[in-house]
């Protein structure tokens, strides 16, 4: 018997499948939420990373903030100290990774629900800033799109969307261009050759579409020599 299937319990199956031992698994969860293996696996630039987030959130509207999945780390506390009294709402398929951004954040600002990023439970038009760490690369190309679309129905028409993730294919970057480090990022990360070559701000723009909306970058942090980027995008009603 595959080792996932004891996982699924209602997990979106590429989570199940493919990231079990990554975010499910109880003994990894205590393992990757350790700032030195954080760090490692995203080659040091986490701090990077991070306050770059941060520095954008702190110039976005914070009266309804939605952090769309849990991430290792101290990107969610930070939030929610950023946030002071206001409430942070977090969203996440896997009851585990609730629990432990919860045991982090010592408010009762911070409020988690179960939900599968690309069937939320709120209402159109719920947020005023969603924030994205690092995970569209994980989705196949359906659910990121499915997770788009939900992101641009629940943020309000004037909001802001956040989105940390891998730059476009980085074919020029040193760690790319060898073999033996790209088959290993591919293999543990089975959706982010698709996400390398997804047109990110022409699928956010079509989905803003559909629900009445307008989208566009307003600023872009590139780090790592381009590997990473942090994007800042702000909605508006769309233009008859």
């Amino acid at each position: 018997m595959k080792i996932y299937r004891h996982f699924i319990d209602g997990m979106p199956w590429y989570l199940a499948k493919y990231y079990w031992w990554a975010y499910l698994w109880s003994k990894s969860v205590w393992f990757f939420d350790h700032q030195p293996i954080i760090n490692a696996i995203l080659f040091f630039q986490y701090q990077k990373l991070m306050q770059a987030t941060l520095s954008r959130f702190k110039g976005a509207s914070k009266d309804s903030v939605l952090q769309l999945t849990c991430v290792y780390g101290s990107l969610t506390p930070n939030l929610s100290q950023v946030l002071g009294s206001k409430a942070l709402h977090i969203t996440d398929a896997a009851n585990i990774q609730l629990q432990l951004a919860s045991s982090k954040c010592h408010s009762s600002a911070l409020l988690p629900t179960r939900m599968n990023a690309e069937q939320l439970g709120y209402k159109d038009n719920t947020f005023n800033t969603i924030i994205l760490f690092f995970l569209l690369h994980e989705m196949p190309h359906e659910a990121r799109v499915n997770t788009i679309s939900e992101c641009m129905r629940v943020l309000d028409p004037n909001g802001s969307l956040i989105i940390t993730e891998y730059a476009p294919l980085p074919k020029h970057h040193w760690l790319y261009q060898f073999p033996l480090f790209r088959c290993i990022l591919t293999t543990l990360e089975p959706f982010l050759v698709s996400f390398w070559h997804e047109d990110l701000e022409q699928t956010l723009k079509q989905h803003a579409a559909t629900h009445g909306k307008d989208i566009s970058c307003v600023s872009q942090q590139k780090i790592f020599h381009d590997f990473y980027r942090v994007s800042e995008y702000k909605v508006a009603p769309k233009r008859c």
